[in-house]
């Protein structure tokens, strides 16, 4: 069992940044490959942001290339992923997951989401 618990989500004005932060308890972190989802009302969840657990590569959906950075800490055993450049249409609910298959993420474990919102 994983445990997952995001933080840093909040309200932003557009042009401005936010770092989310997803501490896991319970397994290393190192074990898993990770990733951001988020959920927008009347949306479906989409992958974001995904890092393996080899740290080889990272992947981002093309609307936030060049914008969201993921990246890990498994000493801390805790994920991130740095948004920049926020747009009003980035507002969302951002899941944490952590899953060992890479790139469906099936049977992950997930967060309980951030609130991002984003002003225009």
């Amino acid at each position: 069992q994983v445990q997952l618990v995001e933080s840093g989500g909040g309200l932003v004005q557009a042009g401005g940044s936010l770092r989310l932060s997803c501490a896991a308890s319970g397994r290393p972190l190192s074990m898993f490959h990770m990733g951001w989802f988020r959920q927008a009302p009347g949306k479906e969840r989409e992958k974001v942001a995904a890092i393996p657990w080899s740290d080889s590569i990272t992947y981002q959906t093309d609307s936030v290339k060049g914008r969201f950075t993921i990246s890990r800490d498994n000493a801390k055993n805790t994920v991130y992923l740095q948004m920049n450049s926020l747009r009003p249409e980035d507002t969302a609910v951002y899941y944490c997951a952590a899953s060992r298959n890479w790139p469906g993420f099936e049977n992950a474990y997930w967060g309980q989401g951030t609130q991002v919102t984003v002003s225009s």
